[in-house]
This record gives C-alpha cells, structure tokens and sequence, in this order.
C-alpha cells in the first residue's frame, strides 16, 4: 500500500515561512522610508541580533548538558541568525509596531526543548531557562569591564547622559559596549517576569503543586496574548521594572 502524501504539508509550511519573511522584509523596508534611519539604530541592531542569539543557543547548550539533545539535532545551536529568525516575531510584528507609532516588541525562534529527555526534568527546566538571563548578565558584566578598560574614571558615571545628549562624542565602540550593557541587562530582566512563555515563568511553574499543572498548562496556551496586552496597552509597569535595573548597571559601571 502506498503511504499517505506527508510530504505536501511540509512543502506548504515552508513556501508560508518563506511568504511571511518577505511580508516580514516589505515592512521593515516601509519603515525604512518612513524614517530615517540613523547610526544609533543600527548600533542597537549590531548589539540586540547577537545578544538574542546567545540568549536562546545558552538554552540549547545547557539543555544538552542536562541530557536532552533536541536542539542539536535541530542544528539549532548555532550563531547563524536565519537559524533563529521567526517570520512573525523577528520581522511582522517590530515592523507592524514600528509603523503604527506604538513602540517595539519582537522575539526570536526559541530553540526547542524537551523536559521529558533531562535527567532530571522538573529541576533541570530551570537550569535550562535560567541559562538565557544568566547569559545576557554576562554579557553586560563583559560590557562593564571593557567600558572601564577603555574609558576615563571621572566619565564612567557621565556615560548616560553623554550618549544621551550627543551619541557620537564618545565614539562607536563606547557606545557599543554601553548598548551591550544596557540591552543585555533589560533583555534578563524582561525574561525573568514570571509570565508565560518568558523564562521565569518556569520557577513558578515549579512551585506549583502537581495537581495544579494540567490548569496552568491550558492558561499558558494564551500566555503569549497577555505579555503583548501588557507591552501594548500598559508599557509604563514594564518601565518602573526596567528603570532600577538599569539604574542599578550604571551605579555598578561607575563604580
């Protein structure tokens, strides 16, 4: 008997990635000419891309060293950022969101694990999903020991407010750094609110008794529904989040 035709379903999802990254590329290109794009935008794109990919490979590498090989065998522990991209959350919606005037919000592909390969599933989730903040603190730990190596002590605690008021005075690779320090600590703390599908949902999720998890999993079906509500329509709770975080990097950069 001739099997079913699987292939086809296969064929269409990749012809539909391949229309959502041109739609995701049109639009981006629409903001392009709308603005004038300038050297601290493409600053923020050099820092953001790479920072985002380590972000989700750390989840990968960690995956496997607790026994679950699934993003290998994905090939998706790899720097190449088209391994990473998701035609919707990559390029749609920071273009969507960029040409309506109501801010920034994207994600990358997250890179597949499964729990049930780990050794120790419930206990290593949480090594797992820790490792992308843990990874985008070490980045900005990195940004503050090269700031300081190539920087003048009396400007360490003048830096956010000379990038501020005149970027360029300082040079790219000073702000570069600063970029790096600044995302990477926004982009932890972001990952460690306790909303589903962000990282630190993953320790509340383990607090919860076994009898609670089959209601917390259908929640967590629309989880990605409330986190855009509350980037949309309640920017300024994330702001009072980010604000002491980032206050507290720059009183460490200045030491």
């Amino acid at each position: 008997m001739t099997p079913p035709q699987a292939p086809r379903p296969a064929r269409r999802f990749r012809i539909d990635g391949q229309i959502l990254v041109v739609v995701g590329l049109v639009l981006l290109a629409a903001y392009g000419l709308r603005h004038s794009i300038g050297l601290s935008f493409v600053l923020v794109l050099i820092v953001i891309i790479p920072s985002i990919i380590l972000h989700e490979v750390s989840h990968g590498v960690v995956a496997l060293a607790c026994g679950d090989d699934t993003a290998k065998r994905a090939h998706r522990l790899t720097l190449n950022p088209l391994r990473h991209i998701d035609p919707v959350g990559t390029l749609i919606l920071p273009a969507v969101l960029a040409l309506s005037g109501l801010g920034a919000f994207g994600y990358a592909k997250p890179v597949p694990i499964d729990p049930r390969r780990m050794r120790h599933p419930r206990n290593d989730a949480i090594l797992v999903s820790l490792a992308g903040p843990a990874t985008n603190l070490a980045l900005a730990g990195l940004s503050i020991v090269a700031l300081r190596a190539i920087t003048p002590a009396d400007q360490l605690h003048q830096l956010p407010q000379l990038l501020a008021y005149d970027p360029g005075a300082l040079g790219i690779p000073t702000e570069l750094l600063y970029l790096l320090g600044l995302l990477n600590v926004v982009l932890a703390v972001f990952n460690v609110l306790p909303i589903p599908p962000l990282d630190g949902s993953v320790l509340l999720e383990r607090l919860l008794p076994a009898s609670a998890l089959q209601t917390w999993w259908r929640i967590r079906r629309y989880s990605m529904l409330v986190l855009l509500a509350i980037v949309l329509l309640v920017p300024g709770v994330l702001t009072h989040i980010f604000r002491p975080a980032e206050n507290a990097w720059a009183h460490v950069l200045a030491g």
